[in-house]
């Protein structure tokens, strides 16, 4: 990977062939090793290493960018030759903000090197332990194990330079009869890859796999739900990127309020929803600066930022170009999120719901309505029924569509939150809960 030294170096060569008054710099580096395994043995097993640079040039508001992968002096004087050409070739962007001036990055490094440096020999006896135990049971497995290191930099003609390094491992596996009429799953992040315990995972899809043989058909309708922390943070990880405050101002978000303004500092939610930005959070591996894009957030010093807190409507999110346009502070990105939860575990929450379902993810997730951030999608790899605090049998998948502002606004109880992992990127924080009135709409066919 790429070090603090290098990156320092190659910064110094791309700003001397600068002619532009701005020219900001972004350089990434990844060292990733995997295990990829079906059908209860190992298909694939891979370690690759790749770098990248990024090179915005900028005059007079026009904007010109490129991506190379070579470094090389005469790569990189072409790379800075071809932004400037392509920045006199572009209309000027009305929304571009100057370059940073030099920032403070506070030092939140959660770098583990037995993580950085784990190959095969770490990796298969997690491997093992699941696809013996499927075996063992008469099933099927397949999964993924990655871990990665990375390390990057930014920097600019002003004189701003960040550098950051990065840890983090992840096992996921399903498993399935042999006839594929039934599926459980399992899924863990982590930063320290000792924390990874495959042998558990493994035990609890196969778990649900056992238990979800030939599924209840029940009608759709609103259902109390136990929902576990992944399909918790499938959908409120979506909400995070609902945080905007120009949408909101605009009249285009669920913070939007009726004749206009926001609904900043309202209580929304009940007294138990806190939702949080915590970078610094151990159980993350970040980056010391924010991405997010949308005018000028790439850079900015991450930081905890509380969006939600006691059921109350916060803070916003306002980027660099639109906090100047409003008169306000920038904030980081909403990543990096922790919904707080409580102390009660998974089982203590089921012991309390007298009839409902209890769901162990979401999938195939779709935007229906912007505005009120309503998703549609699956239940999927474990859906059970509910009676009298007991988890009683397997139910046949649904279809649901929902809100996870409205899904939060129904929350009734909340268990201890942990780290999960969905789409791309770290995940996020979530607890398992517990939601009235939650809508399927119609029985999915699909195991």
């Amino acid at each position: 990977m790429i070090t603090k030294e290098q990156a320092q170096k190659l910064v110094g060569k791309v700003l001397s062939f600068s002619t532009f008054p701005e020219c900001d710099i972004s350089i990434g580096s990844s060292e990733r090793a995997s295990i990829r395994f079906a059908l209860n043995g190992i298909t694939t097993s891979g370690f690759t290493v790749s770098h990248f640079m990024s090179i915005t040039s900028v005059k007079d508001g026009q904007i010109g960018n490129t991506q190379i992968d070579e470094f090389d002096d005469v790569s990189l004087r072409e790379a800075v030759k071809r932004t400037e050409t392509l920045a006199r070739l572009s209309p000027p962007n009305p929304e571009r903000e100057d370059s940073l001036e030099p920032q403070k990055y506070a030092d939140i490094e959660n770098y583990v090197q037995s993580t950085a440096t784990a190959r095969n020999q770490v990796m298969i006896p997690h491997v093992r332990a699941i696809v013996e135990g499927a075996k063992a049971s008469g099933l099927v497995a397949a999964g993924f194990f990655e871990r990665a290191a990375t390390s990057s930099a930014i920097a600019n003609k002003k004189g701003n330079f960040g550098y950051g390094r990065t840890t983090d491992a992840h096992l996921s596996t399903t498993i399935r009869n042999s006839d594929g009429s039934s599926s459980g799953w399992a899924s863990q992040p982590a930063v320290r890859i000792e924390d990874i315990d495959g042998e558990a995972m493994g035990k609890t899809a196969i778990e649900k796999c056992l238990k979800w043989k030939n599924p209840k058909r029940l009608e759709p309708g609103k259902y109390t739900v136990v929902l576990e922390p992944t399909a918790v943070g499938d959908l409120v990880q979506l909400m995070g990127f609902n945080m905007l405050a120009r949408s909101a101002e605009e009249g285009r978000s669920f913070l939007s309020k009726k004749g206009g303004g926001t609904l900043l500092g309202e209580k929304l939610f009940p007294e138990g929803i806190t939702l949080r930005t915590d970078p610094r959070n151990k159980l993350y591996s970040v980056l010391p600066w924010g991405g997010g894009g949308r005018g000028g957030a790439a850079g900015m010093p991450a930081g905890n930022v509380t969006w939600i807190e006691t059921g109350v409507v916060k803070n916003l999110y306002y980027d660099r170009y639109y906090a100047r346009k409003a008169g306000k502070e920038s904030t980081p990105f909403p990543s990096n999120l922790v919904l707080d939860g409580g102390t009660k575990s998974q089982a203590e929450l089921i012991a309390g719901v007298e009839r409902g379902l209890l769901v162990t993810r979401f999938w195939y997730i779709r935007s229906v309505n912007q505005q009120t951030v309503q998703y549609t999608g699956l239940t999927r790899d474990g859906l059970f029924l509910i009676e009298d605090g007991k988890v009683t049998g397997p139910a046949m998948n649904f279809r649901f569509n929902e809100s996870p502002v409205r899904m939060l606004q129904n929350t009734i109880a909340m268990g201890k939150p942990v780290r999960v992992r969905g789409g791309e990127g770290q995940g996020m924080i979530a607890p398992p809960i517990v939601v009235k009135d939650f809508p399927f709409t119609s029985i999915s066919e699909a195991v």
